[in-house]
């Protein structure tokens, strides 16, 4: 129980964003330092931790050739899956309207950016679960570097979010659900450790998760960043978030 209790806990680290975000009233500046902070803890996430532990996952059965190889097939899965959601959801580029454009494109990052960071929310439920069994004060070292890196997301979820709707009520929860994912993971550990998750499993999903950040970071978060006219607040917003997840890093 100690383990779920963890990871619900955790969960609210993206609820501390969330907060963040309505007490700064979510001006535009703002908006785009959120996104900057974000695309520095994924892009750190994904080379400092992901890919690391994607391959040690990958060599409990495989050499590490196979392991690499198995990894970008999972990474081209992952951003194939990010891709054909672009196919079912309306064109974010649409010519009508500068105001509007820039509305539906945030909606559409949150949207994509929801889909990675719920099965990447799931995995880490499932890690710690099993962090925080096997070693307690190994697991709470874990959550609280695991947190670190949730409170930005959590902010440029709710930032975008916010942003295309303009509805508090709806942001928190759509925020909500998405924190709830971390707990999902714990209660799927909770039931399904020793007989349908093992490490390859885990391997292949945390795979598929790293191939979706990939497609956000390149493809939504870098664009924003490229056009934006705050480059100076956007800069120190990279800095920050990979100092974060540097620091989460260290504490893990």
């Amino acid at each position: 129980m100690t383990g779920l209790l963890f990871t619900f806990g955790l969960g609210l680290f993206i609820l501390v964003g969330a907060i963040i975000v309505f007490v700064t009233k979510n001006n535009d500046k703002f908006v785009s330092f959120s996104i900057s902070i974000a695309f520095g803890v994924m892009a750190a996430l994904i080379i400092g931790e992901l890919i690391p532990e994607t391959l040690e996952l990958m060599q409990t059965k495989y050499d590490l050739s196979k392991s690499i190889v198995m990894m970008f097939i999972c990474i081209l899965i992952g951003i194939s899956v990010l891709k054909l959601l672009d196919l079912f959801i309306p064109d974010h580029h649409a010519d009508d309207g500068v105001e509007k454009e820039h509305h539906d494109h945030l909606a559409h990052i949150g949207f994509v950016s929801s889909v990675a960071l719920v099965l990447h929310n799931i995995i880490e439920g499932m890690a710690i679960y099993s962090t925080v069994t096997t070693s307690l004060q190994l697991g709470l070292l874990v959550s609280i570097g695991v947190g670190l890196h949730n409170i930005p997301l959590g902010m440029v979820i709710t930032s975008t979010f916010y942003k295309a709707n303009n509805d508090k009520k709806k942001t928190l929860l759509i925020v909500l659900g998405i924190s709830l994912s971390t707990f999902l993971g714990g209660v799927l550990m909770y039931f399904l450790t020793g007989k349908v998750i093992n490490d390859v499993v885990l391997a292949i999903l945390l795979g598929i998760t790293l191939g979706m950040l990939i497609y956000i970071v390149l493809f939504e978060l870098l664009p924003q960043i490229l056009h934006t006219k705050y480059k100076k607040t956007t800069m120190i917003g990279i800095v920050i978030g990979v100092l974060l997840l540097v620091a989460s890093l260290f504490l893990e």
